[in-house]
Parts: structure tokens; C-alpha cells; sequence
């Protein structure tokens, strides 16, 4: 990569021993292109090149849940560099303007510059749609009642029954005190050895989401697991496998009538229970979302093994974030910004995708309704030319002020679309990371990071291995 020199001056404040915070974080972006009236075309080696090194590996890794050993190939391979080279070329080829381009599922409109980004995210959701017809494939199968599934006044009142369940943009939830006291009995495990490793981390969230969406009674049930681990491998065909269609539906049938049962009884403070508190829209299935939250809370065991990791090679960032955990208090705001800066490094969902429920005008192109638009959200996220330090670990920048409402980052993503559970996601995640560092520092971790170079574009999590020791520092 380019002007790397200059990148790791930026963020010196973890060299000279002190946690990294950087004031320039928020220097302004570059200036847009002109406005042109002419639509940017992707030719034909440039689409191959696209769909080669940037769509179709999405497709491979998985587009519902991460298949671990293609992640692995990933990361020895440089499956990320491949991606950002070819974003790169194509927005210095078209001068940032968007580039209407074939993907796997038809033709989209990529975007690149900062205020047609901007642009996207201030569209409202009647118009730049959350259900795009690669999200519908993918998660009809899973979620097919849930938010992410539907449009207009129909999504309007799932949302509501997910917001108010989810205690949407409270950075405490009403049931944090419930909810810390399941994390701390689930992670004692994590510290019980000397060497911390992945599945470890993976069991102990899909504990951790079973009771705070259900309840103590679904912890263990681990048939349940196995008939939603069944439909989110499926979901990742996108329906291509048809012949598989009607078995996945009793699958479903099945998954949901055992969530019912533990709903029924579950807990005042469990999020299947405030879901079913909440007045119901007719037409509304009260439940619709629980399988978006365990799969939510179920993968956010690789942004906390991440976040970990992370720390193991910051040893400055490891202390910060250890006077935060021993507070005991429940916001934790250098550990969520490291969780945070875990996942602008690597998203779960490095790509954003709508379709236009309107007619839409972009650099001054109209496109009619039905539009596919995407943002390479992971590339742009990581850009040192528009993000500073944007290929390194920096927690601080989430501690600037208005930093969660800069558009060229977007863990959650921003507007209408924003993630409802981004509070609730942190509060747990954050929470984990505060039981393992609490007791103990991470000595070293496998793979390693170098904090003075540009980081991985891909961390092979199912490989991780964290070497603890009991911390015996003053307090």
C-alpha cells in the first residue's frame, strides 16, 4: 500500500506508550468529483475482475453466517487485498463516480464518492430499501418475518416491536444488570486456562444468546442451535438449492415452535419476553425477529475473539482497556470503542446493499425504481486516503466527539438503516472482553498483529489462540 510512512506517523500515540487517540481523525474528506450527467459503465474485464475478486468471495465465505475454513483461505491467500485493489482501480478509472457494474445477482450501482455514501444513508428506507433482493434470498429462509424482510408500513411495525425489545439507541439497556450477570457466569470458562482459543469464545456467545433471548431454560439446548446452524448454512445458498426448500421449511417450523415454548415462560427482562410485552400490529408476529437476535448475538463471537486479539498486539490499548473493565461500570466506553474499531477493521457485513423503492437521482443520473445500490462499506471504511490510520487499530477515534455519525465509518451502518441492536451488541461484547481482562493479560495471541504496520485485511478467527496470565498489577 501507498504513503504507509505517513499512515503510522498519524497514529504515533501507541508508540510512545499511551493509548492512540488522534485528533485528526476527523480531517475533511476529499473533496466530491464534479457532477456529471453521464452514467459510469464497469466494462466487461472490469466486471470479471469485480465479480472475481470482490462479489463472488463474498458469496464463497457466506453471506448469512461465516463458513471458518473459507475465511481461513481468506487470510492466507489475501482474499481482502485482491477486493481493494480492484475498488481502487475502479473509482480512480471513473473519477468516483458511481459505476453501474453486473454482479452475481444483476446489475447494480456501486458507490464511492463520500457524498454519494452520505447520500445513501440519508435516503429514507421507503425509498433506498433495506430488502434487496440478495438479502430476501439469502434470509427468507431464516428470518422470514423479520424486519430485514420487509417493506413500508409492514416493516414499520416490526420495527417498532424489535426497537422497543432492543431498547433501541439506550446505550444501557433496561435489563443490563440481568444481562451482565449472564455474562459473567458464561465467561468464567474463558479464563479458566492459560491459552484462550476461538470455539471457546464461539460457545460462550451462543450461550450468552440463547439466555438473554430466551432464557436459563434454552442455554443448553443445543438442538435448537443445530436447527438454526442448519438454516443460516442453508441461507448462505441464496436459494439456490431448491430441491432443499421444503425441508428447510419444516426445519424452520420446527426451530420456531421451540422458540415459542421457551417464550412463553421466559423471563420479564429476556428479549423474547419485552418482545411479546410490546403492543402487536396486526399482522405482526411478536417473535418474527428472535431469530435475527440469536444469530446476531450468536456471531458476535468473532467480533469479541477479534477485538482480543487486537488487544494482545496493543499491549497500551490492552491497559486502557483494562482500567475500563475493573470500573465495573455497565457502559465501558474504551472497551466498546475497541470493540468498535474491531469491526470498522473487519465488518461482519463488508458490503451495504438496497434496491430503490423510487426513482433516485445520483450525480445527476436518474434510475428508476428497482435499482440495486451497493457500498463496499469494509473498503471504504479501512482507505487511509479518506479515513486516517484507516488500516490500523486506533480505539480512540470512537472517543472524538460526533464520531459515531461519520458516514466514511459505519460498523452499524447509519440512518434508517442503522443496526437497532448496535447498543445492545456493544453492552455484550464490551462486557465479555471486561471478564477476560479483568483477572488477567493477554501475553500474546496467534495469528499476530503488528501494531506498527498496516493490519491484515482478513484475521483467520477460527485459528486464534490467546495466551493469558493472571494479572497481579495494583488496581
Amino acid at each position: 500500500m501507498t504513503g504507509t510512512e505517513s499512515r503510522i506517523d498519524t497514529a504515533n500515540g501507541s508508540r510512545a506508550g499511551g493509548p492512540a487517540d488522534i485528533p485528526s481523525v476527523f480531517a475533511a474528506p476529499t473533496a466530491p468529483a464534479p457532477s456529471t450527467a453521464r452514467q459510469a459503465r464497469a466494462g466487461l474485464a472490469e466486471t470479471a475482475r469485480f465479480v472475481a475478486t470482490h462479489t463472488l468471495p463474498v458469496f464463497v465465505r457466506g453471506v448469512v453466517s461465516a463458513r471458518f475454513k473459507v475465511v481461513s483461505a481468506y487470510a492466507a491467500l489475501d482474499q481482502y487485498g485482491w477486493s481493494a485493489a480492484t475498488l481502487r482501480a475502479m473509482r480512480e478509472r471513473h473519477g468516483g463516480a458511481p459505476v453501474s457494474v453486473r454482479g452475481l445477482s444483476g446489475q447494480m450501482l456501486v458507490l464511492f464518492d463520500p457524498e454519494d455514501i452520505r447520500q445513501f444513508f440519508e435516503e429514507p428506507v421507503r425509498t433506498l430499501a433495506m430488502d434487496a433482493e440478495d438479502k430476501l434470498k439469502g434470509l427468507s429462509g431464516v428470518e422470514p418475518t423479520g424486519v430485514i424482510c420487509s417493506h413500508g408500513d409492514l416493516r414499520e411495525d416490526r420495527r417498532k416491536v424489535n426497537d422497543e425489545a432492543l431498547a433501541w439507541g439506550s446505550p444501557v439497556h433496561p435489563a443490563c444488570a440481568q444481562y451482565q450477570a449472564v455474562v459473567e457466569e458464561e465467561s468464567r470458562p474463558l479464563t479458566e486456562r492459560t491459552v484462550l482459543a476461538f470455539e471457546q469464545v464461539r460457545r460462550c456467545l451462543a450461550r450468552i444468546s440463547r439466555r438473554v433471548v430466551l432464557g436459563d431454560r434454552a442455554a443448553d439446548d443445543e438442538e435448537l442451535a443445530g436447527l438454526l446452524r442448519t438454516l443460516r448454512d442453508e441461507g448462505n445458498w441464496m436459494g439456490l438449492r431448491k430441491s432443499r426448500a421444503e425441508a428447510n421449511k419444516a426445519v424452520y417450523a420446527k426451530a420456531s415452535e421451540r422458540i415459542a415454548e421457551y417464550a412463553a415462560d421466559a423471563p420479564a427482562h429476556t428479549l423474547a419476553a419485552r418482545a411479546l410485552a410490546h403492543p402487536v400490529p396486526e399482522g405482526t408476529d411478536p417473535l418474527g425477529q428472535v431469530h435475527h437476535w440469536l444469530l446476531a448475538i450468536d456471531v458476535a463471537a468473532p467480533v469479541v475473539a477479534r477485538t482480543l486479539l487486537l488487544l494482545a498486539g496493543h499491549p497500551a490499548e490492552q491497559d486502557a482497556a483494562h482500567a475500563d473493565a475493573v470500573t465495573g461500570a455497565p457502559a465501558l466506553p474504551r472497551l466498546r470503542a475497541c470493540v468498535q474499531e474491531s469491526v470498522r477493521l473487519y465488518p461482519l457485513v463488508p458490503d451495504l446493499v438496497r434496491v430503490t423503492r423510487a426513482e433516485t437521482e445520483w450525480r445527476g443520473v436518474r434510475h428508476p425504481a428497482g435499482t440495486s445500490v451497493l457500498v463496499p462499506i469494509g473498503f471504504h471504511q479501512r482507505d487511509p486516503s479518506r479515513v486516517p490510520a484507516g488500516d490500523l487499530f486506533v480505539p480512540g477515534r470512537w472517543l472524538e466527539p460526533d464520531a459515531d455519525r461519520d458516514t466514511r465509518m459505519a460498523p452499524f451502518s447509519h440512518g434508517g438503516g442503522r443496526c437497532p441492536g448496535d447498543q445492545l451488541a456493544l453492552l455484550l461484547t464490551s462486557a465479555v472482553c471486561a471478564q477476560v481482562l479483568r483477572g488477567h493479560r493477554i501475553t500474546g495471541g496467534r495469528p499476530t498483529v503488528d501494531p506498527h504496520r498496516p493490519l491484515p485485511g482478513t484475521l483467520d478467527t477460527a485459528a486464534m489462540r490467546l495466551r493469558l496470565a493472571h494479572r497481579r498489577d495494583p488496581e
